[in-house]
């Protein structure tokens, strides 16, 4: 098998940082550039992309197979069926830390004499995005990680302790 005919290494590494997110104890988000192939509630699309957790405690019969992500999951109350396909995954995080990976962005297909044009650019650290921020490699390294990602809707809830 020569490389232009191998799979795609992206099921394998979104697969593989999941993994790592729940065994550290992590929530694992996604990143997803949304088209007519992505089944979400398009209410909470913003700018072409939407942001899911796909924790355990979020998702139920979760399956991260080599051409899609299915799961369900509660928005607002109401369950839906999820299914995103992997070529449109941009990028895996955990919350708590924000470390993970970014992955190139689809290119739509197209006609044979026109240039392939991709759909949107990659996420950057100048992006004035605040669902994505500047993601880290998953080595380690000395620096601090980047502030996790902060949903849009106010300050994150905090428990008060009264006597």
């Amino acid at each position: 098998m020569q490389a232009l005919d191998s799979t795609s290494t992206r099921p394998y590494l979104i697969r593989a940082l999941y993994e790592w997110c729940t065994d550290n104890g992590f929530t694992p988000y996604v990143a997803v550039l949304v088209d007519d192939s992505v089944q979400v509630p398009r209410e909470y699309v913003k700018d072409g992309e939407i942001v899911l957790n796909i924790s355990f405690d979020a998702t139920s019969s979760l399956k991260l197979g080599n051409d899609f992500i299915e799961f369900k999951a509660r928005f607002a109350g109401t369950p839906r069926e999820i299914l995103v396909p992997i070529g449109r995954v941009i990028a895996i995080y955990a919350r708590e830390n924000g470390q993970g990976m970014a992955f190139p962005s689809p290119v739509l297909a197209a006609p044979a004499d026109e240039p392939a044009k991709p759909v949107a650019a990659a996420p950057t650290a100048d992006a004035a995005s605040p669902r994505i921020v500047q993601l880290s490699t998953v080595e380690s390294s000395d620096e601090e990680p980047p502030e996790p990602p902060r949903p849009a809707a106010g300050p994150r809830p905090a428990l008060k302790r009264v006597k």
